[in-house]
C-alpha cells in the first residue's frame, strides 16, 4: 500500500478513534434510552474501525484528548445534532478513501457501509428540543439583528453620543423583546400549541435579549459613536454567520445563501435607518 495512503488512514485511524470516545461519552451522559444504545453501537463501530485499520498501518494512533473534550462540551452546551452532524462531515473522506482503495482491503466496502449507516442512524434518531424550537429563535434573532441594528444606525446619526444612543438601543431592545415573547406566546396558543407556547416565547425573547446585548455593547465600551457603529454592524454579521452555520449543520441547509440574505437585509435595513438619522439632525437640527 502506498505512502500516501498510509498517511490518509492513519489520519482516518485517529479519527476512529476520537470518536469512539466522544460517542462513549455522550452516551454515558445521554438521557433517552434509544439514542443511548445507537451512540453506544457507533462507539463500538468506531473502535471496531480503528483496529482494522491499524492491522494496515501497524501504528497505535493516539487520539487527541483536547479535540475530543471540545465536541463533547460543545454537544453539551449547543446541542448534540449539529455537534454529531459536524463530526460526520469529517467522516466523508473516510468513506471516500474507502472506496479507492477497496482491492488492498477487503474490509473497505464494509466500513464505508458502516459509515453511511452511521448518518442516517444520527438523523433518524436526534430530536432536540433546540431544533424544536428553532424557529423560535429565528424569529427573536432575525428581529432584533434587523430592528436594533436599523435604530442604533438611525441614533448613531441624530444623537452622536454613544452613552445616549446604548441607553436608548437598550431600552428600546429590551422593550421589543418582550413585545416579541409575548407575540410569540399569544401566536403558538392561537395555534392550539399550547404546552410550547411558554418555552416558545421563552427561547424568542432570550434570543432576541441576547442579541440587544451583543449589539449594544460597542456603545458603552467605547466613545467615538461612528467607531462603535462599524463595531456594531461587524458583530451583527458575525451572529448572523454564527448562526447561519449553526442552521446549516444541524438542518442540511445551505449556508450561502441564506446568510447572504440576511445580512444584506440587516445592513440594508441599517443603510436606511442611517439615512432617517441624517435626515433628522440636518433638516429638525437635532442636538443631544
Amino acid at each position: 500500500m502506498e505512502k500516501s495512503v498510509i498517511r490518509q488512514l492513519v489520519r482516518i485511524q485517529r479519527d476512529e478513534i476520537e470518536g469512539y470516545h466522544i460517542y462513549k461519552a455522550l452516551a454515558a451522559r445521554e438521557k433517552d434510552p434509544d439514542n443511548k444504545v445507537i451512540l453506544t453501537d457507533i462507539s463500538h463501530t468506531e473502535k471496531n474501525h480503528y483496529e482494522v485499520l491499524k492491522r494496515y498501518t501497524h501504528r497505535n494512533v493516539a487520539p487527541s484528548f483536547l479535540r475530543i473534550g471540545w465536541y463533547y462540551i460543545l454537544a453539551r452546551t449547543v446541542g448534540l445534532t449539529f455537534t454529531l452532524k459536524l463530526m460526520e462531515r469529517g467522516e466523508v473522506e473516510a468513506a471516500a478513501l474507502y472506496d479507492d482503495i477497496e482491492k488492498s482491503m477487503p474490509e473497505a466496502a464494509r466500513m464505508g457501509r458502516e459509515e453511511d449507516v452511521h448518518e442516517k442512524q444520527l438523523l433518524d434518531m436526534l430530536n432536540e428540543d433546540k431544533l424544536t424550537y428553532m424557529g423560535s429563535v429565528v424569529l427573536g434573532l432575525n428581529d432584533a439583528l434587523v430592528e436594533l441594528s436599523g435604530a442604533l444606525a438611525g441614533f448613531t446619526f441624530a444623537i452622536q453620543n454613544s452613552r445616549t444612543i446604548a441607553l436608548l438601543g437598550l431600552i428600546t431592545g429590551i422593550a421589543a423583546s418582550f413585545s416579541m415573547a409575548a407575540s410569540e406566546f399569544l401566536s403558538q396558543r392561537q395555534e392550539g400549541n399550547h404546552a410550547r407556547a411558554l418555552t416558545s416565547s421563552l427561547y424568542t425573547g432570550l434570543a432576541y435579549v441576547g442579541t440587544v446585548i451583543l449589539l449594544t455593547l460597542p456603545f458603552f465600551l467605547f466613545v467615538n459613536p461612528f467607531v462603535n457603529l462599524a463595531l456594531m454592524l461587524a458583530a451583527a454579521i458575525l451572529i448572523i454567520l454564527a448562526f447561519n452555520f449553526y442552521i446549516a449543520v444541524a438542518k442540511d441547509l445551505p449556508f450561502r445563501r441564506r446568510f447572504l440574505e440576511m445580512a444584506l437585509i440587516s445592513l440594508g435595513v441599517a443603510l436606511l435607518s442611517f439615512g432617517i438619522g441624517w435626515a433628522v439632525r440636518t433638516f429638525w437640527g437635532l442636538e443631544i
